[in-house]
């Protein structure tokens, strides 16, 4: 094998990992959040960018949490907002977000729960918790 072709490889791998963070997530479209509270759910959002290192954070908790506690994906949708298209949408701007890696819990009209710029596990895991 070529030394570039193996550098591409292993860097195409190493990224794989990444990539996978958001998976699990419904990517929210306008209107989704409204639609899956009155249908009674209760939603996990992550207001989140790609480029964001707090987010990646977050992500990786939230993805170990709920691989460790499959009641997570049992109780709850999880819904990803991307900020850079989302930043001054009515599904931002109507919750009061200030800024990207900002969670929530919802639950019929109701906020149970909100982290901004929060990495720790334990407070991440009280969060989800809240929508059990």
């Amino acid at each position: 094998m070529k030394r570039r072709t193996f550098i591409a490889l292993a860097a195409t791998a190493a990224m794989l990992p990444g990539m996978a963070l958001a998976e699990g997530f419904v990517d929210y479209t306008p209107g989704l959040i409204q639609s899956e509270l009155a249908a009674g759910k209760t939603l996990f959002v992550d207001y989140g960018a790609v480029w964001c290192s707090t987010c990646a954070r977050q992500e990786r908790v939230i993805t170990a949490l709920r691989a460790e506690e499959p009641a997570y994906d049992e109780a709850m949708t999880f819904i990803k907002v991307d900020w850079d298209t989302y930043a001054r949408h009515e599904v931002t701007t109507s919750r009061g977000i200030p800024r990207r890696s900002t969670l929530l819990v919802l639950r019929g009209g109701e906020e149970l729960g909100r982290i901004v710029a929060g990495t720790r596990e334990d407070d991440i895991r009280a969060l989800m918790d809240q929508g059990l």
